[in-house]
């Protein structure tokens, strides 16, 4: 029984990383597509086109349901500042209390 313990909280920690990630990659999409608006990055490269496009293709989808509600306010698409604020409450209200939970169950049948 410990093992599974052991492997829900080892899924817990992994998921948290992966939010992270996630967190990370959104501020990138967001200080790319700026760079772009402000032609600093020329889509016409190949190399900055396939790492723009994969970019967006990792985050466009946990956008997507928040561009469906939210217009942009004055040009400024705010979506990605909102999905970043509901990922950290997530975190720290779910999360972490999770991973809290799951550890001191795993220590708790070690001893």
């Amino acid at each position: 029984m410990t093992i599974i313990w052991h492997l829900l909280f080892f899924a817990a920690v992994v998921f948290g990383y992966l939010l992270q990630a996630l967190v990370w990659l959104v501020i990138a999409n967001a200080v790319v597509s700026w760079l772009i608006a402000f032609d600093i990055i020329n889509m016409r490269n190949r190399t900055a086109y396939g790492i723009v496009r994969g970019l967006d293709r990792v985050v466009s989808p946990f956008l997507r349901p928040f561009r469906r509600f939210i217009p942009p306010l004055g040009g400024m698409d705010i979506t990605p500042l909102i999905l970043i604020v509901l990922i950290a409450a997530a975190q720290q209200t779910l999360l972490s209390p999770l991973i809290g939970w799951l550890h001191a169950m795993s220590e708790g049948l070690q001893s």
